[in-house]
């Protein structure tokens, strides 16, 4: 008797990893290619192991303060409004002013 009962490996197509993950095949690819996930070839077939795609998804998390160099720095206000009255209402003069 072995040491220790394994539990049955559930296998995904590379489909079902693909639309798991949210992203198309080619990506699944190359993040297999690129080391990033592991995959299994049996003959012409690639499987993945759903716990190795889960990880993969987990080890993926973004850090909160890591996104800084995708948005530049605000200086001054943040919005101007496009007519400079301050309300964000088109400018309408009054009969007094034309």
């Amino acid at each position: 008797m072995p040491d220790a009962v394994r539990d049955p490996i559930s296998w995904l197509s590379t489909k079902e990893a693909a639309e798991r993950l949210g992203v198309t095949l080619r990506s699944l690819y190359r993040f297999i290619d690129e080391g990033g996930l592991p995959a299994y070839k049996f003959g012409r077939v690639i499987r993945l192991q759903e716990a190795d795609v889960d990880a993969f998804i987990e080890s993926s998390r973004i850090a909160p303060g890591s996104l800084e160099h995708l948005y530049p720095e605000v200086k001054g206000p943040t919005r101007v409004p496009a007519n400079g009255n301050g309300s964000g209402a088109p400018h309408m003069p009054l009969a007094a002013e034309g």
